[in-house]
């Protein structure tokens, strides 16, 4: 697994190596960016497998790195002095909050906590997604749907929007708060924004949304889906 460490204090910075190497094993190429440019180019043209995260920088704002690494394919984890920071990370998704100091122990449970469905995925409020050079931030109240796109996702807006983000429809599963249901293996739906569940010949189910769209919906998912809208 390719890591990137985003630390500008050479020591801290050294050691979150050397607990990194023990946890994940000598598979992991592990790179350091001390400073924000440095981190920013390693973001945009060297993606990593993980990145971990610190919020000061130089002094400057790591949430601007934060908006980089939320709307990339990659999860993140926030190692930060400022623990009263944590909610307003959780708001862009990051997968934890390691909160400075820390143990091996509890920087062990942050990487093996990758893949779950995040406990704390209520607090998302925000999908960042790439537009013209820079970073956009769509509120998760607006989004109607979710498309699986191969590798990517297409966000849907009430408004009518459609929004290309760089995490897979699996990814942002983990991520999204209820209401959002998983609905089809290319689907995820706003299940505030269902007007009615239809069945078709052939056994094919589809999902009409308020705003008239419909997505079809998997046999497999149709029991717990007529549940959840009753």
């Amino acid at each position: 697994m390719k890591v990137l460490v985003v630390e500008d204090e050479a020591v801290v910075a050294k050691r979150l190596v050397r607990l990194l190497g023990r946890i994940l094993g000598g598979s992991a190429a592990i790179e350091i960016a001390a400073g924000f440019a440095d981190a920013r180019e390693a973001i945009r043209s060297r993606p990593p497998g993980l990145l971990f995260l610190d919020l000061n920088l130089e002094g400057q704002d790591g949430f601007r790195l934060l908006e980089e690494a939320a709307a990339s394919s990659f999860p993140t984890i926030v190692v930060s002095a400022h623990a009263d920071q944590a909610l307003r990370a959780f708001e862009y998704g990051v997968a934890d909050f390691v909160a400075k100091p820390y143990d091996e122990a509890r920087l062990r449970r942050a990487v093996e906590g990758l893949g779950r469905r995040a406990a704390h995925r209520a607090d998302l409020r925000f999908l960042a997604v790439r537009k013209a050079g820079g970073i956009d931030l769509v509120p998760v109240e607006k989004v109607v749907a979710i498309r699986g796109a191969d590798d990517y996702s297409e966000i849907c807006t009430r408004e009518g929007g459609r929004h290309l983000h760089d995490k897979t429809l699996a990814a942002l599963a983990r991520q999204l708060p209820p209401p959002f249901e998983r609905v089809h293996r290319s689907w995820i739906v706003n299940l505030d924004d269902a007007a009615s569940l239809h069945a078709r010949p052939g056994s094919r189910y589809f999902l009409r949304l308020r705003n008239g769209d419909e997505v079809p919906v998997s046999r497999e998912r149709v029991r717990g889906l007529r549940e959840r809208l009753l």
